[in-house]
């Protein structure tokens, strides 16, 4: 059985979902300002690892555990964790990228809600 990874097209799928979906993030007032200060390209390599390995690609992810990672986001909450996930749901898509694996992407990213909101 292939990967989440194979199924939306391997390393190039998830560099332009990325890219793309980091475009998008960036216009959403709901969470733009978490990235004021970022570097963008140093953020998008470290998603595009992340997500890679998450998805079932090769594990190449080094950087902070998820908890670690955004501790320091004053306010974080699930508003703004449902924001993300619509954002990528959206970017994917775009990108002509089938219903069912759109909800198997946010069926991973909210594996990841509790560390990323600190409650773990």
């Amino acid at each position: 059985m292939s990967s989440l990874y194979e199924k939306l097209g391997g390393e190039a799928a998830v560099d332009a979902a990325v890219d793309n979906f980091y475009r998008r993030v960036l216009k959403d007032d709901r969470i733009c300002h978490y990235f004021d200060g970022i570097d963008m390209e140093r953020q998008a390599a470290k998603q595009k690892s992340f997500l890679t390995m998450a998805f079932g690609g090769p594990n190449n992810y080094t950087a902070r555990d998820m908890k670690e990672a955004h501790a320091h986001l004053d306010g974080l909450n699930d508003t703004h964790f449902d924001a993300v996930v619509e954002n990528l749901g959206a970017t994917l898509k775009d990108m002509g990228v089938a219903d069912e694996l759109i909800a198997e992407v946010a069926a991973v990213a909210e594996t990841t809600r509790d560390a990323v909101l600190g409650r773990v």
